[in-house]
């Protein structure tokens, strides 16, 4: 969860900036789910390449108004990435210049607590990318979809083998099977286990 203490101070840094709203308070009942396609698993290295977000409000995934971005061709890209997220160069000729792309991001997100599979590697890739752009830290911390399985199963059987893949999750508590490595899919699909998780009751162990 975010520390109050760390969002006063990384905003006091940019109260008088464009960048002041987010370091609002957060919504008591809204969060945003995120998801980045990038070049490379390593954030020292990885460029990004698509940009997938979707606001969750209450207990609703507000799908209408997901925001799906491709960014501009990244130099590393290359056919090993390829292979991953299926962007090849002409699938991003008409992509957006990554500032505006993140501009139009962060003004999505808003001060929103972040929720994803993976959260910490896309915090890291997008603080990378704003700490570059505009010195720029955001607050917020993520919280970690797989982690929230985990624990709401290990209370009831501390001695499963847990399979902490995504289409494993989604498959066990019933969601809708949604094309991988998509970066607006696998948003959506962090949205919908942070529901089922978050508002719904224990977990029955997957039956095999």
């Amino acid at each position: 969860m975010l520390s109050r203490l760390r969002r006063h101070w990384l905003g006091s840094r940019f109260h008088a900036s464009a960048f002041a709203p987010l370091f609002a308070a957060p919504p008591a009942d809204e969060w945003v789910a995120l998801d980045f396609e990038t070049t490379s698993l390593d954030p020292a290295q990885a460029e990004i390449v698509a940009i997938g977000a979707v606001r969750i409000q209450g207990n609703r995934v507000l799908t209408g108004e997901a925001l799906s971005i491709r960014a501009q061709t990244p130099a590393s890209l290359n056919e090993h990435s390829v292979v991953i997220h299926g962007l090849r160069h002409q699938d991003l000729q008409q992509g957006m210049e990554l500032e505006a792309a993140l501009h139009q991001l962060l003004a999505f997100i808003g001060p929103r607590e972040l929720v994803g599979y993976h959260i910490a590697y896309d915090l890291r890739i997008l603080n990378l990318a704003c700490r570059k752009l505009w010195g720029l830290t955001l607050a917020q911390r993520g919280i970690e979809v797989s982690r929230l399985y985990h624990d709401h199963l290990y209370r009831r059987y501390p001695d499963a083998a847990i399979d902490l893949h995504l289409a494993a999750i989604s498959s066990h508590l019933g969601l809708p099977a949604l094309p991988a490595h998509d970066a607006l899919s696998d948003a959506i699909t962090a949205a919908l286990i942070f529901l089922r998780l978050h508002q719904g009751g224990p977990l029955a162990y997957p039956k095999v």
